[in-house]
């Protein structure tokens, strides 16, 4: 596991008149966050039941998940189970099919393969490890909030990717702890705006799932799942990026920083692009900014179509 670098972004600072810096979290191992909470999960399942090592373990994801399960799970010598949409990046699939892991393409969109994970659970007895429904994947995305803060301290906007609301759930929860006044906002695609109509309604609702450059952020949330409630407590706002404006910021992280960032990673730098966000609710005339730049997992001829 790295520690991933916290690093001011000069260009986006002097355009948007602000201090930007971008949590770098697609230098992680695996290429996303996704390994932080994985290894947590895994660890403490073992820790306080040895004898699970001898079950197997099953999961659903859109790909980043389901890698930083691969990866734990192969370091800790476990059995897994992988569920992936047949919407999944060409690029993530490739990764998963290098692990020595169960993998299996269920028809349709991500809704389709988490229900198909969870009946694997329960007809072979596996343990189903959730992308974002689970205390301990809360838990190790929170510490990407936690790094951030300890280097910038002072830090008064953090723009996060939600998708389940894992992450967003997991660094809201510390920064909002150690600084009630710090805004947190989160970012999904139009196309895939669960958590946003969510937080409008006052509760989980259901929203349609189409195509999206943000693939890790796609589909709905578990009736159940934990991370409504902390984001309704901990969350200021959940805002909306187009396609085109994921396509954009992912042109500007190639062409002007030198970055390969996959959609999911790229709706922080897609909302400012957009000049939608309340930056002045801070009441400062330079806000600090952190965007959490969450992976690479990117296939390449996804990235040739946008860049051309």
């Amino acid at each position: 596991m790295y520690r991933t670098p916290l690093e001011r972004c000069e260009p986006l600072s002097a355009r948007f008149s602000s201090e930007i810096y971008q949590k770098l979290e697609l230098y992680q191992r695996t290429g996303s966050f996704k390994l932080r909470g994985a290894t947590n999960k895994l660890q403490k399942l073992l820790q306080e039941n040895p004898a699970l090592r001898e079950k197997g373990f099953v999961t659903a994801s859109a790909g980043n998940h389901a890698i930083g399960l691969c990866y734990a799970a192969r370091a800790l010598e476990l059995k897994v189970t992988i569920v992936v949409p047949e919407t999944v990046s060409a690029a993530k699939l490739e990764t998963l099919r290098r692990f020595p892991a169960e993998l299996n393409i269920a028809p349709g969109n991500y809704d389709f393969a988490e229900a198909y994970a969870r009946q694997l659970e329960r007809e072979q007895g596996l343990i189903f490890v959730s992308a974002y429904n689970d205390p301990e994947i809360v838990a190790g995305g929170g510490t990407v909030g936690l790094e951030a803060l300890a280097d910038l301290p002072d830090a008064d906007i953090l723009l996060v990717p939600a998708g389940g609301g894992g992450l967003i759930s997991g660094i809201s929860l510390w920064a909002k702890t150690v600084n009630p006044d710090i805004k947190v906002f989160g970012i999904q695609s139009e196309a895939s705006p669960t958590l946003h109509h969510s937080l409008k309604a006052g509760k989980l609702v259901e929203a349609p799932e189409l195509p999206t450059l943000a693939d890790g952020l796609a589909g709905n949330v578990e009736s159940e799942s934990i991370t409504f409630a902390i984001i309704q407590n901990y969350v200021d706002d959940i805002f909306l990026v187009t396609e085109n404006e994921l396509a954009q910021a992912m042109r500007f992280y190639a062409n002007e920083l030198h970055l390969i960032v996959e959609g999911s990673g790229a709706v922080g730098l897609a909302a400012l692009l957009s000049e939608r966000l309340p930056l002045a609710t801070v009441g400062k005339p330079k806000p600090k900014i952190i965007d959490f730049v969450t992976g690479r997992n990117v296939a390449a001829s996804t990235l040739h179509k946008i860049i051309n």
